[in-house]
């Protein structure tokens, strides 16, 4: 007899219980629809992933219980309908990440997850005791078994259910996205739990929180090994998939995507839900005429609609024409509000307060770092006055070397594009331009420049962008050594400058806004360098 198991790939909200209690409602009673036996959620559903220090308050786990027991209570009309939803769990003085089957208005078994994590973005073993003592149910005469995440990340936990009689997995999974997570994913279930002999349902969060994107791209695997079912990226999906036995009947696959086209989306989920869910109205960007303000006005546009989008360029005294054209091109192409400030006014009353100060000394980067901050003062006005978050338009190839001014182009409420690369945000906007073109193909093509002094450009004072670019990578995500960097071809006079730059700045980093996360190593909680520190490699 076969038995048809709904992956709810839902965007829950952190503390958001009530929310999130509904939502789990609406997936299950729409599974229950298409002749689900089992509706499979994402890890922590009904809280939210991840909760951080929420998990250390005794009202969050009340508030947790009473949502669960209204939940059960709730689903009791779906008869037969087995509903795995995650939650957190305290019991006698320990807390628990567990995941409960909820039938026919009864709480049946609960499982408390065992492998916890506490690297890259993780620090679980902060919050939870580890457990794992199995769970199997059996439907249909087919046993049911249950992992959480990290738990599939390691053989041990899947051997236990096996052991307990399973013959399918169930995994719910707060799993975050970076580029090529995807691929990762599947290879370690292939070694950790179909090599064991069971098929597996992968139920992943989708939405966006802080500076985490969860992309959904939830599921199913054959006992082969192969991928059979997989669901969308970047948003809320359901999917009914039916086993006869260990065998799956029918599955659909949502379609493959670019790198381009999957980072791309996940900034658009991470504008949507940070600017939603935290409750701003609109956004304010500060346009250049630029490549990163380009791709940050269109990720924000098709985030969260023209109406909510406002431009606002501010030219100095050493803004080029093109810049002030090719600007007004773009906000008339993609239609958001756009209006133009001159700092030059505040720019020469700077100057004439300090020029005592100044007295026979050279201009220099203090000028420069006067007009971005000019600029972030501004925007942080209209964005007290209206409400608005501004979104900052720094890309990780600058804020490494620290190419950005403190309280100026700094300033803001959240980093878009925080952790993409120069090269990768030229890819990124040629993938937009694919679609439609937004972007004017001469913001693509001038050499780049912040514009704040006569005839400046960002070669000027750094190495090309493809050589900055991948020696960062190798040395701040691969974690590789400046002789390991040489070897791979690149002159070390360049690593030994950018590498220093990385170090230098990191004070910079720190008071940098929150941005999203899309490389398995981004400047946020997963990097922690110590600004006070004297070691040399």
């Amino acid at each position: 007899m076969s038995v048809k198991v709904a992956i709810a790939q839902i965007n829950s909200t952190v503390g958001d219980i009530s929310g999130n209690r509904n939502k789990i409602v609406e997936f299950a009673r729409r599974a229950a629809a298409q002749g689900a036996d089992i509706v499979l959620t994402p890890e922590l559903s009904l809280v939210g992933y991840p909760p951080e220090d929420l998990l250390l308050r005794q009202a969050f786990y009340a508030k947790t219980e009473e949502a669960l027991q209204a939940l059960t209570a709730e689903l009791a009309g779906l008869k037969d309908v087995h509903v795995v939803v995650g939650h957190p769990a305290l019991k006698d003085g320990a807390r628990f990440n567990a995941a409960s089957v909820l039938l026919n208005g009864k709480i049946t078994g609960s499982y408390h997850k065992l492998e916890l994590p506490n690297d890259s973005v993780f620090d679980e073993k902060r919050y939870f005791t580890p457990d794992g003592t199995p769970l199997v149910f059996d439907v249909k005469g087919t046993k049911f078994g249950i992992n959480i995440c990290e738990d599939t990340w390691f053989p041990r936990a899947p051997a236990r259910a096996k052991e307990a009689g399973a013959q399918v997995l169930l995994i719910l999974n707060g799993s975050p996205y970076h580029m090529n997570k995807q691929l990762l994913r599947l290879d370690v279930m292939r070694d950790n739990v179909t090599k064991q002999g069971m098929p597996l349902v992968f139920a992943n969060l989708v939405g966006g929180q802080d500076e985490l994107i969860f992309d959904g791209n939830s599921f199913a695997m054959d006992i082969a090994g192969e991928l059979v079912a997989s669901l969308a990226h970047a948003e809320e999906d359901l999917q009914v998939i039916e086993f006869d036995g260990v065998q799956i009947r029918n599955p659909q696959m949502a379609p493959a995507l670019s790198i381009e086209a999957q980072v791309y989306q996940a900034l658009v989920l991470g504008v949507r839900d940070y600017v939603g869910k935290n409750g701003f109205p609109s956004v304010l960007i500060g346009l250049s005429g630029g490549v990163d303000s380009a791709l940050t006005l269109a990720v924000a546009v098709d985030a969260l609609g023209a109406d909510k989008v406002r431009a606002i360029m501010m030219p100095s005294p050493y803004t080029a024409d093109i810049s002030w054209i090719d600007s007004r091109d773009m906000v008339e192409r993609i239609k958001v509000r756009y209006d133009e400030i001159s700092i030059n006014d505040c720019f020469s009353a700077f100057r004439s307060t300090l020029s005592e100060e100044f007295k026979g000394l050279k201009e220099d980067t203090t000028e420069e770092n006067i007009q971005a901050r000019i600029r972030g003062t501004l925007l942080m006005a209209l964005s007290n006055k209206y409400g608005s978050i501004v979104l900052t338009t720094g890309n990780k190839s600058e804020m490494a070397v620290g190419y950005c001014t403190l309280y100026g182009d700094m300033a803001g409420g959240f980093a878009v594009i925080k952790d993409i690369a120069k090269t990768l945000v030229y890819r990124l906007c040629a993938y937009r331009n694919s679609i439609s073109e937004v972007i004017p193909e001469r913001i693509l093509t001038r050499a780049p420049s912040a514009e704040l002094r006569p005839d400046q450009k960002d070669q000027d004072s750094l190495p090309p962008y493809e050589v900055l670019d991948a020696i960062m990578q190798m040395y701040m995500e691969e974690n590789l050594s400046i002789g390991e960097i040489e070897r791979a071809g690149y002159q070390k006079g360049d690593i030994e400058r950018i590498t220093r730059l990385i170090k230098i700045n990191e004070y910079k980093r720190r008071q940098a806004p929150v941005g999203i996360r899309v490389t398995h190593r981004a400047f946020g909680r997963d990097w922690r360098y110590p600004i006070t520190s004297r070691f040399h490699e």
